[in-house]
């Protein structure tokens, strides 16, 4: 099975322990995760990830890896970073007609890529 994406699935609330943050390491640095009990965080597979300690209490999660329905790490990216820049134009001109096109170009590239 191919593996892409690393998912934390955190079960306690960050009051209940002091350590146990989630170190993600990526191109953009190092990013400590330390979330509400519910949220998760996705992180590409290939990511160098650790778990700090635990000085008090107790930290509860739940791990897994998810197959991508697109294989290819760079098609992945370029979705997701046309994915963000459609949500900022929609966030910054709600209901601008081009974030409607973007969508398109999105599910089209989505199509073509995709395997199904």
């Amino acid at each position: 099975m191919r593996t892409d994406l690393s998912a934390t699935l955190f079960l306690s609330d960050p009051g209940e322990y002091d350590g146990g943050e989630l170190v993600v390491g990526a191109s953009s640095g190092t990013h400590r995760v330390k979330l509400p009990a519910g949220d998760m965080v996705l992180y590409p597979a290939t990511t160098i990830h650790k778990v700090e300690a635990i000085t008090r209490g107790e930290r509860l999660a739940s791990f897994f890896w998810i197959q991508s329905m697109v294989r290819d790490e760079g098609e992945r990216t370029l979705l997701f970073n046309l994915d963000v820049a459609i949500q900022k134009l929609n966030q910054d001109h709600p209901g601008h007609p081009s974030s409607v096109e973007l969508v398109g170009v999105y599910h089209n590239l989505l199509r073509k890529w995709a395997e199904l």
